[in-house]
């Protein structure tokens, strides 16, 4: 038998696998080899996939390095690192749809959830903000402002506007620490009291600012600081 035909019926009796009862009994090396195979179908990823874990330590971490660093790895080039990348954002995009018109506090779980996954791998600050309705359901999740949160980055008119588009009774805003430090800096307090009294003008509620840091959140409804 050929190398092409092992590694094909290889591949197939992983596909087989999955289609059968998903993911139980995977290794992460098979998840990522499955991914990478998506860009290469006819080439054999097994290898490749061991090394890209003893590289980057975990499935999460694969998925989340940075695609020139995945291409370090000889072997590994764009088709496969499509594969890994489109697993990610379908990933982040369902999690994203399963909590719009859920209500914000009764979803906080699935909520957060989702937030650390979209965020937990920038190395910039990413500002969000989420628009609620009346009955506190989210209507929308939206990244306004990223780089460096300073009071001069963050435009209060930006979010009054956006608010107002979407005929929003409530705002949450989230925003990264990519230190790692959920703790709240002189700025975010600054920025958090001037959206606060932005929202304020036009009969909008803020409900809470959330800083997410790795996987540790820091509430500012929760510290009193709303």
């Amino acid at each position: 038998m050929s190398n092409y035909s092992t590694h094909k019926g290889h591949r197939q009796r992983l596909r087989d696998r999955f289609l059968k009862n998903g993911l139980d009994g995977f290794h992460d090396y098979e998840i990522v080899e499955l991914l990478l195979t998506l860009g290469t179908p006819r080439k054999d990823c097994k290898q490749l996939a061991k090394q890209a874990l003893k590289k980057f330590g975990s499935l999460k971490d694969v998925l989340e390095a940075d695609p020139k660093d995945l291409q370090d790895i000889d072997g590994i080039g764009s088709n496969n690192v499509f594969g890994l990348k489109i697993a990610q954002a379908v990933s982040r995009r369902y999690l994203a749809d399963r909590v719009i018109n859920k209500n914000f506090i009764r979803s906080s779980d699935e909520v957060l959830q989702y937030l650390k996954h979209k965020l937990r791998d920038k190395n910039r600050e990413v500002f969000i903000v989420i628009y609620l309705n009346g009955r506190n359901q989210i209507l929308k999740m939206e990244e306004l402002f990223e780089g460096t949160l300073t009071t001069s980055a963050v435009y209060p008119r930006e979010v009054v506007k956006r608010a107002l588009d979407y005929d929003a009774a409530a705002l949450v805003f989230v925003h990264n620490h990519p230190s790692g430090n959920p703790n709240p800096s002189k700025d975010d307090l600054t920025i958090t009291k001037k959206l606060k009294g932005a929202a304020e003008t036009i009969d909008v509620s803020v409900h809470d600012h959330l800083i997410i840091a790795g996987n540790d959140i820091y509430s500012f409804a929760d510290h009193g600081l709303i």
